[in-house]
């Protein structure tokens, strides 16, 4: 781990494109790793934060298929939204690339090719898993079933969602096709293998005895696990045919196990970004002194921690990454976040309804982040947290200094006279400020730094609070001179150490404050070296409110939204009753079905469900009790037509003798609905 590192290099998880982004990678992956970025640049760190599309494997093509497209429609289509997401929330990617860039093909194939040259891999003739009516090999998210290690009936063939547990296609019990729901056979196909228990020992040193004190105890606990279970072979091959193509001879038909070629992608959007900028990208990647940075959720810990970085050791000039902090899972008002089931926030829709509110989103995301534990985003606690604290602490404090000043001074930064002792206690707390953030920020504590940024902002409305010059200025104007000094220096810090949480409110509030740039003209240090950031004689420009509230009926709008989501979702999921024992023809043959009439209808007494029914059946008029009363008033089916099973044997219900039985059904909703006939079919007309 490079002590005083010359440059950072920071990767966060290539997203898939078979969807777009919603709260739940936001808040696991990409708003840590931006505020870490940001931070890092307002340092004057050399930094290059990497990202860029996943659009290959398994995921991808089954996109394609269920919508009936190619994959290469699916890719460009959800590449440009995610890119476009991404910037318009202020993602500050240093380069966003993508997999199915020329860029990237020629990199990965380089790479398998310099572990195949040096004999890093094993090759072997296998049995897989093979779809007889699709024609094809099922590989990964082609195929689920149970999982062997904690009974998830619906784990994938690479990963049980469930426990998290990496897995192969072979493992599964009672393995299904996705792809035509049957069950598929084994057969022998060629594929090239990564030996991982080859690295054991090193993964062992580097990990469990290098890392056991800086890494994250939920990263470091599921990589122990794994290791502790055995490393075994991994495949890093597939037969498919979208990805990048094995480059060696005799494996036509194969590419690259996505997982194999997506981590590969951070190296390649580091090339692309270094050729445009016209600098050399090795040191990114192969300097002792660069200090590398994986952002991911915690379902990809596995292949970062173990896979990719055997991979690294084994091509032999790659540095590993100093650090993996990896979150849990955020869930959405109570309920795991699926993209399959639409319960989720999607990062363009929330843009388009909240308008100018990205940091809003950052803030709350942040401020909730799941870092040990799996969190929940509701919309009452988001409502609460831009009008509690962003627009009743942050934003007031703010407006009321920046009003003041112009009020009094014409918007010039009065000269201070005699600081009282608590000008100077504030005036050092607020300088200790920087290095508590900045501490937080490089152990990955982000719901901590956010803490303490909106401490910063209590400071200056405790100490407005008390020192109360807008009833003193007639007094004592010299000490409201002071006072309104110390407090427009809170506000100028608060200008810079907002910057890598809320990149949009920093830059307004610089603005307001007359300071050009983004942040970075206002760096970190000046604020750690005690310089004043807004001297005697500056010009401050009128206030514009950094947040408005949040009303009531935006949230109940979103809240209707996920309840008619969780609607459709129970009606889409709706389980159906167990299929009843085989019989054979001939007892079909024994029930004897006719069309008939309801002619009297009527409740039976002391029976809430009950109704008595007279029913023309063409051979009778026959009595039957039905237990329908709660669906149906008396009234509403005289003269319906209805199927009726006439050769029931009879039964007496409340002392009234049944007759036989009407057949009826359930919809969606669970509603009683008859089975009608034809009202031109005659009563007595059987029903086969």
């Amino acid at each position: 781990m490079p002590q005083n590192p010359k440059r950072y290099t920071i990767t966060s998880a290539l997203p898939y494109t078979n969807g777009p982004i919603h709260i739940g990678h936001l808040a696991g992956v990409y708003v840590p790793a931006d505020i870490y970025a940001r931070y890092l640049r307002l340092r004057g760190k050399d930094v290059a934060f990497i990202c860029g599309s996943d659009e290959h494997g398994v995921a991808i093509s089954m996109r394609a298929r269920k919508e009936g497209v190619t994959p290469g429609e699916i890719i460009d289509r959800y590449h440009a939204m995610i890119k476009k997401s991404f910037a318009d929330f202020g993602i500050s990617f240093d380069n966003y690339s993508r997999t199915s860039a020329a860029i990237h093909h020629k990199t990965a194939s380089e790479f398998f090719r310099k572990l195949y040259d040096d004999g890093k891999f094993i090759e072997e003739v296998t049995e897989q898993l093979y779809d007889e009516e699709a024609g094809q090999f099922l590989a990964d998210r082609f195929v689920i079933g149970t999982c062997p290690k904690c009974g998830h009936e619906e784990a994938y063939g690479d990963q049980c969602e469930n426990c998290g547990s990496s897995l192969n296609a072979t493992d599964l019990i009672n393995p299904k096709s996705t792809i035509t729901g049957t069950k598929p056979v084994m057969k022998q196909t060629r594929h090239w293998f990564l030996p991982l228990d080859q690295y054991d020992t090193f993964l062992r040193e580097w990990i469990l005895e290098g890392h056991k004190n800086d890494w994250k105890p939920n990263v470091y606990g599921q990589v122990k696990s794994w290791l502790d279970e055995g490393l075994k072979p991994r495949a890093v091959t597939r037969d498919l045919d979208w990805g990048i193509p094995v480059p060696v001879e005799g494996a036509e038909g194969k590419v690259l196990y996505v997982w194999f070629d997506a981590p590969i992608g951070y190296i390649s959007s580091t090339k692309e970004w270094a050729e445009r900028e016209g600098i050399d990208w090795e040191p990114y990647w192969k300097d002792k002194d660069t200090k590398l940075v994986h952002f991911i959720g915690k379902d990809n810990i596995v292949f970062h921690c173990v896979i990719f970085p055997a991979m690294l050791e084994a091509e032999g000039s790659y540095i590993l990454p100093d650090n993996v902090p990896a979150n849990e899972f955020l869930n959405l008002e109570g309920n795991k976040l699926s993209t399959s089931k639409n319960w989720a926030v999607w990062l363009h829709e929330y843009l388009e309804d909240f308008p100018g509110k990205q940091d809003v989103l950052r803030y709350t995301l942040t401020a909730n982040a799941p870092e040990t534990k799996d969190n929940d985003f509701t919309w009452k606690d988001f409502q609460a947290r831009n009008n509690n604290e962003l627009v009743a602490i942050f934003g007031n404090f703010v407006n009321r200094v920046i009003v003041l000043t112009n009020k009094y001074y014409d918007g010039i930064v009065p000269q201070p006279g005699t600081f009282t002792e608590k000008d100077r206690a504030t005036l050092a707390g607020l300088k200790k400020y920087p290095d508590i953030i900045a501490s937080a920020i490089e152990r990955y504590r982000f719901r901590e730094a956010l803490g303490q940024l909106l401490n910063v902002a209590r400071l200056g409305n405790k100490y407005l609070a008390e020192e109360e010059p807008w009833k003193i200025v007639k007094e004592d104007a010299e000490r409201v001179q002071t006072i309104m000094y110390v407090a427009l220096q809170v506000a100028g810090v608060l200008s810079v150490l907002s910057e890598p949480f809320l990149p949009f409110t920093a830059k307004k509030l610089q603005q307001m404050l007359g300071r050009s740039g983004s942040g970075e003209n206002a760096p970190w240090d000046a604020v750690t070296d005690g310089d004043d950031l807004l001297p005697e004689g500056h010009r401050v420009n009128k206030a514009e409110l950094l947040f408005t509230k949040i009303e009531d009926q935006e949230i109940k709008k979103q809240l209707e939204r996920l309840e008619q989501t969780r609607q459709e979702n129970k009606e889409n999921n709706k389980e159906l009753p167990a299929r009843k024992e085989t019989i054979s023809y001939e007892d079909f043959a024994k029930l004897d079905m006719r069309v008939g009439t309801i002619i009297e209808a009527e409740k039976m007494k002391k029976a809430d469900k009950l109704l008595v029914l007279k029913v023309d059946t063409g051979l009778d008029v026959r009595t039957i009790v039905s237990g329908i009363a709660q669906s149906f008033k008396p009234e509403e089916i005289v003269g319906k037509k209805v199927t009726v099973l006439v050769n029931l044997a009879p039964r007496k219900l409340r002392g009234v003798e049944s007759e036989g039985m009407i057949l009826m059904t359930q919809d969606s909703g669970g509603k009683l609905v008859f089975l009608n006939p034809d009202d031109a079919v005659e009563n007595g007309e059987t029903v086969s």
